[in-house]
């Protein structure tokens, strides 16, 4: 589409067709996201994302502050998922000092970012629902939200822009009575799964909105390079946790949902059954996890020897990866973050073309993007 036709937001071009601005400010793109779409009655010709409203130079910022300083900064991308922003950059600089995280903090590390995944899943699931027209499933979600942040406030102090990650382990350790909070919940969250699942997933409506709706190919998918349920509704059984198992999960068992169409109802299939496993995990790295230290010592003036690395996780939008290059002192010379949200939303016009503008909103929220990762 030339960028010379933008500014016809609403006229009719030449040819007959419409060209129409959906956000940057409208409930419908999940965050300031602007998409520039071409429209022959209802039927959606073309789509273009347009980026750029919440760059934040967040890689630039990064170096001129000090190594632990970044920590609270990565919170801001996916603030959705924040334990894994922070996950996966501690351990890129841990890469390159060549420390070795206590056992115990290994644990505490996957236990909170599972919760932060069935967290982020159950914003996913909701909004989407919202989406379609269903807002009972939405505020459900957000009442079974409520507790789990609970949960996280008690653990790292905050409910969203947790700082609990620190390079070497966790900032502080867990509480005597989490084991039974999380039992709580998790008898709170079953239930919440079975009466979604009645109300929403089996619903003819949802259905006829969401089933073969927005499908994303197996090899579309991995052409662009599409990580996390997204991919997976597609297929591909690709989970860094199981691919290229980091941490501790290869002491547990669990398994990696996958979908058949790779359409809007599989995605959304897929993040209700990845919310069960991770329970699983929880409940596995509760009973195993060891006593000991939470943080490995590390010196008050943190310098990371000269080099280079990329590391990645599993978050809950695909693979949440960070390049980090030291020069051997107290910043990074260079830091490049790899964000899912980013290249998932990159299928968006192979998956609306021909469809209907309603179904272009169904699509875009089937994605699952948070728009602070994006532009970062």
């Amino acid at each position: 589409m030339p960028a010379a036709v933008y500014g016809l937001n609403g006229r009719e071009l030449a040819d007959g067709r419409i060209l129409v601005n959906i956000g940057p400010q409208h409930p419908s793109t999940h965050g300031v996201l602007q998409v520039i779409v071409e429209l022959e009655g209802e039927t959606v010709i073309s789509a273009e994302p347009e980026l750029g409203y919440l760059h934040r130079c967040f890689e630039k910022i990064c170096e001129g502050w000090s190594y632990p300083q970044i920590i609270p900064l990565t919170d801001r991308l996916d603030y959705i998922s924040a334990i894994f922003n922070e996950w996966v950059y501690c351990r890129a600089v841990e890469s390159l000092m060549g420390l070795e995280i206590p056992e115990r903090a290994e644990y505490l590390r996957v236990i909170m970012a599972e919760l932060n995944r069935i967290g982020s899943h159950l914003i996913a699931v909701g909004t989407f629902g919202m989406d379609l027209g269903a807002t009972t499933p939405f505020t459900w979600v957000f009442r079974v939200r409520e507790d789990l942040l609970n949960i996280f406030e008690l653990v790292t102090g905050a409910r969203q822009m947790y700082n609990y990650l620190r390079i070497g382990g966790v900032k502080q350790d867990i509480p005597e009575e989490f084991p039974t909070l999380i039992e709580q919940f998790f008898a709170v969250l079953e239930e919440f799964l079975v009466n979604y699942e009645t109300l929403l997933v089996k619903n003819p409506i949802f259905v006829a909105r969401s089933k073969m709706v927005g499908v994303l190919t197996a090899e579309v998918g991995l052409a662009y390079a599409a990580t996390g349920p997204f991919l997976r509704a597609s297929g591909p059984r690709l989970d860094l946790r199981v691919s290229e198992p980091y941490s501790v999960y290869d002491r547990f068992k669990f398994e990696v949902p996958t979908g058949t169409n790779g359409d809007c109802y599989d995605r959304t299939v897929v993040r209700l059954a990845e919310m069960r496993e991770s329970m699983k995990i929880i409940r596995q790295a509760l009973a195993q996890m060891p006593a000991g230290e939470i943080r490995a010592k590390t010196p008050k003036v943190l310098k990371v020897p000269a080099g280079e690395v990329y590391t990645a996780v599993e978050s809950p939008r695909g693979e949440v990866g960070v390049y980090l290059v030291s020069d051997g002192g107290t910043s990074p010379y260079r830091l490049k973050w790899r964000s899912p949200s980013f290249v998932n939303l990159s299928t968006l016009p192979e998956l609306v073309k021909g469809t209907k503008l309603a179904d272009f909103i169904a699509i875009l929220g089937s994605i699952d993007i948070i728009l602070g990762e994006v532009d970062r």
